[in-house]
């Protein structure tokens, strides 16, 4: 299928890895030029080396927590490719987990900033463009978190569920200038987010790793019916249409790529 991205701008945030990697892959190979930000320049780097054998990529380096790296990671980008048509934000945080009445105002503000702020600050910076064109993508990547919440992480799925309300209301806001905002929510994707908590597991339970992935799925996942990680590729091909010519009737959507794990409607 034509997804109809020739020559079409896209910037990617969290692309240095999982998500965000993938989708990079999937929109080069569909003719789109990509910018890639990230705050950790070496992988950044290599991923960018990586997808460069495929189409056009470049490698912005920035911190989403400070507005002025922000914006001169625009001018950037715009030095390169002239305009934008297209943002997906993957980036994000497991931040502060554990007992809610242990969990710190400091470590609130922290996932808070990386998780939802981040978000406010890249579609401010580039949803401006994309109306100028008078066409333009916006993805932002939530979780089944946002639906389903786990005690032991709220600060995250507070802020997962803020994505959802943002995206919408976004989607309301400027639809009528050819800006069309969607929402997914990935759950348990084979990412190094997840990887960092299987690994954790297995330490402090003194099992393998993948024996740790088996255990989560059985006693924390029971109602992801696949029982497998997801692959970042399977997010990657959904975050795919809904940035092409083929969502042109698609807004305001959150699409669930979970494996059935939210258990409701």
């Amino acid at each position: 299928m034509d997804l109809g991205l020739t020559n079409k701008v896209a910037v990617i945030t969290g692309g240095d890895s999982g998500i965000g990697k993938a989708t990079a892959e999937r929109l080069v190979r569909e003719g789109a030029k990509v910018a890639l930000i990230d705050k950790t320049s070496d992988a950044l780097t290599r991923t960018t080396e990586k997808i460069q054998s495929l189409g056009e990529v470049i490698a912005v380096q920035a911190d989403l927590t400070q507005r002025e790296q922000v914006e001169a990671a625009k001018q950037q980008i715009l030095d390169r490719f002239g305009t934008v048509h297209i943002l997906v934000h993957a980036a994000g945080i497991t931040g502060a987990t554990g007992d809610f009445l242990e969990i710190s105002d400091q470590e609130w503000q922290e996932t808070i900033e990386v998780d939802l702020m981040a978000a406010v600050r890249t579609c401010r910076a580039f949803l401006p463009l994309m109306r100028s064109a008078g066409w333009g993508r916006i993805v932002l990547v939530s979780s089944e978190d946002a639906l389903q919440p786990y005690p032991e992480e709220l600060p995250y799925c507070a802020c997962k569920a803020a994505i959802l309300n943002l995206a919408k209301g976004l989607s309301k806001a400027y639809a009528k200038d050819g800006v069309l905002v969607n929402s997914v929510s990935p759950a348990f994707i084979a990412t190094p987010m997840t990887d960092a908590m299987m690994k954790t597991q297995a330490d402090q339970e003194g099992i393998p790793f993948d024996q740790a992935i088996e255990q989560f799925l059985q006693n924390n996942r029971p109602t992801l019916e696949l029982q497998r990680r997801g692959r970042p590729e399977e997010v990657a091909d959904v975050i795919g249409f809904l940035c092409s010519e083929r969502s042109s009737f698609v807004l305001g959507a959150n699409w669930r790529v979970d494996g059935g794990s939210v258990a409701s409607l």
